[in-house]
């Protein structure tokens, strides 16, 4: 049976960020988490690919304690095990030490559970927006790396194979893989299903497998938190506001409107500029 491994993170929801004029940071407080939804993308791969040949789906996290909650909504869509990598030291990681993390980690699932034949990240995270720790995963594991994918086009257990088409920017590239790889997925590799009744319960019930850096002995302390984070934000700022002034137009009936969008466009020499004739 194949063995798929996917790695989610639970974010700030992006439509709920505000920002502090004063310091110019990220508001967290009272700003709902939400899972990474490339992430979710990932996962629903792997849960197409267990739908159709069959695979065990094993999700991975490393974050604080309420990202129990984002491994639980992973359940309700049909993954059957989830692992919760959690200390303080691990705090303030940047995607060298997160990529570090999670590859140890993948590693102890491995041990656990098997060896994976596809591991599955989003593109990148809504709140790092970095697209770096799925290929900083497939370097510390050596296995292969296929990022950018919005189809999988052929899963073949038998060949140990896998075909997908990476989104590039001048086209399209289509590329079969031996497996184990690692999969880099966008928002257009498929539609997230919703939960099911079943799963939900089996969710609410659900505790996900919980590792810190006691379970893993062989792990440089060095490498993760802070000590191992070598990026350094020399500056943040927001953009300033742009004003616009606007007009709206309007009726009692679309028409109405219609007509009167036309003739603001005429009366400032739109049609005219744009080569357009009455």
């Amino acid at each position: 049976m194949l063995h798929l491994i996917v790695c989610i993170k639970q974010v700030p929801d992006s439509r709920e960020i505000r920002i502090d004029p004063v310091n110019n940071t990220l508001i967290r407080q009272g700003v709902p988490s939400i899972v990474n939804f490339y992430d979710l993308h990932g996962l629903e791969e792997a849960l197409r690919i267990k739908d159709e040949h069959g695979a065990r789906v094993t999700v991975v996290t490393m974050g604080p304690p309420p990202a129990e909650k984002a491994l639980k909504e992973c359940i309700s869509l049909g993954a059957d095990e989830a692992v919760l990598v959690t200390d303080r030291k691990f705090a303030g990681a940047d995607t060298l030490a997160t990529s570090y993390v999670l590859a140890k980690t993948i590693e102890k699932v491995e041990a656990e559970w098997g060896k994976a034949d596809l591991i599955f990240c989003g593109k990148q995270t809504l709140d790092g927006d970095t697209g770096q720790v799925g290929p900083g995963i497939a370097c510390r594991l050596d296995v292969d790396q296929l990022t950018y994918v919005g189809k999988v086009a052929e899963v073949d257990p038998g060949r140990r194979t896998v075909t997908v088409h990476r989104v590039l920017e001048d086209g399209t590239e289509v590329v079969r893989s031996p497996m184990p790889v690692l999969i880099t997925a966008l928002k257009e590799l498929n539609t997230v299903r919703r939960a099911s009744l079943p799963g939900m319960i089996k969710a609410a019930r659900f505790k996900p497998v919980v590792w810190t850096t006691a379970d893993f002995p062989d792990l440089d302390g060095a490498k993760i938190g802070l000590k191992g984070s070598p990026t350094i934000v020399s500056k943040t700022w927001v953009p300033e506001v742009r004003k616009i002034n606007g007009e709206q137009v309007g009726g009692d009936r679309p028409e109405q409107a219609a007509a009167q969008l036309v003739e603001k466009l005429w009366g400032i020499g739109l049609p005219d500029r744009l080569g357009w004739t009455s």
